[in-house]
């Protein structure tokens, strides 16, 4: 009889868990805001620039952001590996890229 008493337990915790991951498919944006606060703070910046001014080159970003482009791009690699951005060939400039917030 001992045996039958230990699996409630686990049907119990179980369905806690359950619980717990539909609160977060349910809230989406959540997800998205807390994986963008666990980014360093120029991925931030960089973030905050493209949702102002819009698509943006490495170069245009460095610029109004006053980061380096070493750093800009750092925070465009952190930024695309959470897939919050998203890059496609620079038209005027096939050597550039421009870069944009995944809706």
């Amino acid at each position: 009889m001992s045996t039958t008493e230990p699996e409630p337990e686990p049907d119990s915790e179980s369905e806690p868990e359950s619980n717990a991951d539909a609160d977060v498919d349910a809230e989406g944006e959540s997800a998205e805001a807390m994986s963008l606060s666990e980014l360093p703070p120029s991925s931030k910046l960089v973030y905050k620039v493209l949702e102002y001014e819009g698509s943006m080159t490495q170069e245009e970003i460095a610029g109004e952001s006053r980061l380096c482009s070493r750093t800009v791009r750092y925070a465009l690699g952190k930024l695309e590996d959470e897939q919050l951005v998203a890059s496609r060939v620079y038209l005027e400039d096939a050597r550039q890229s421009k870069y944009r917030i995944i809706d």
